[in-house]
């Protein structure tokens, strides 16, 4: 084999190479496992000792010497092709434009809701109470006037927890004489509660709000769910009435909607208010669709809680409450067809927002 020619023959390919692509299958044909040097070493093995020695000594020099050459074009081309990135990189910044947009994170549209609400109901003088999820039956039913037989109690509609109820003897401004708070333990069905926490250690005149999650359980559709977040209000004062609750609740929609949004109070019941009346607002698509139940404070929660609401005593306090379903305020609101929207954590929805 002609060392001499295969050395040219490498330098002149060499010379014309472009590109790293070219590099590489350069690389391949000459100094690969396959390659031509690598030919020449496997036809050493049928030569004689001396001339095995003396044509293996010139092919590791020409070996050294392509690779050598190899190495020298591939630095070129790489310097060659950083300089010409660099360039086209510089023709292509326009400093005019805007740099690119960062990501960055946002609020969850029920918390842009509940933040709104709080802030509306802040100005109006309310203050912001809270209470546990995990609620005693005492305050969630017994102190709300909840009937022991009211079907909420149900498994149906209330997380309970597994275990023992304890039987505590309560103060007798509370519950009366040989009557006991229920301290089984569940999920809070509402944040009405905390109406009654606040009312145990605060005197009238009252003003509160108090927002939080609540646990009911029930089938999912696109109304309901097995959580969600509710507003509860309360308001304790000397000659409140219902229209005080209608006038207030009309200034927060307002506020809240940016618009004369349109609302109808119905008749309703529920135990811890009397009278009892239910709201509803009218839906962009023309619909009615309920946000809120409420309605005048009853005696029994206010005795309840060990408030003296006796007329005769010259205090004559009285009082409404409500609660709003965060939830639905943000469907409306946003036009959203599906409350289960906002626990699915889909960026392409959450980033409407």
């Amino acid at each position: 084999m002609d060392l001499n020619e295969l050395k040219n023959r490498a330098r002149g390919e060499i010379e014309k190479i472009i590109d790293l692509k070219e590099a590489d299958d350069f690389f391949k044909k000459y100094l690969g496992k396959s390659g031509e040097i690598a030919q020449v070493f496997d036809s050493l093995k049928d030569l004689a000792v001396e001339e095995k020695k003396a044509i293996g000594k010139e092919a590791n020099m020409l070996k050294k010497e392509i690779k050598e050459f190899f190495n020298a074009k591939k630095d070129e081309l790489k310097n060659t092709s950083k300089q010409i990135d660099l360039g086209q990189r510089e023709e292509k910044i326009d400093i005019t434009q805007p740099a690119k947009k960062m990501q960055r994170g946002h609020l969850h549209p029920l918390t842009l809701a509940m933040n709104e609400a709080c802030c509306i109901f802040q100005t109006m003088g309310f203050e912001i109470a809270q209470g546990p999820e995990l609620e005693t039956e005492w305050y969630n039913f017994d102190a709300l006037n909840v009937p022991k037989d009211h079907p909420a109690r149900d498994m149906q509609d209330t997380f309970w927890l597994r275990q023992n109820e304890l039987k505590v003897q309560s103060a007798k401004l509370k519950v009366g004489e040989g009557n006991y708070k229920s301290e089984k333990l569940l999920m809070r069905t509402q944040t009405s509660p905390v109406q009654i926490r606040y009312m145990e250690s605060h005197q009238p005149p009252l003003r509160i709000i108090a927002p939080g999650r609540v646990f009911r359980n029930e089938a999912t559709d696109a109304k309901h769910g097995a959580q969600f977040y509710q507003l509860e209000g309360l308001m304790v004062d000397k000659e409140v009435a219902a229209c005080n609750f209608k006038a207030i609740i009309e200034d927060f929609l307002k506020r809240f909607f940016k618009t004369n949004i349109e609302m109808r109070l119905r008749p309703g019941f529920f135990p811890f208010t009397e009278p009892s009346f239910e709201i509803d607002v009218r839906k962009p698509d023309g619909n009615w669709m309920e946000i809120m139940g409420a309605g005048m404070v009853h005696p029994n929660v206010f005795k309840s809680a060990g408030l003296n609401i006796s007329v005769k005593s010259g205090l004559g306090w009285q009082g409404f409450a409500f609660g709003v379903g965060i939830d639905r305020l943000a469907i409306v609101k946003y036009k959203i067809t599906d409350i289960r929207l906002l626990y699915q954590n889909d960026l392409r929805f959450l980033n409407q927002f």
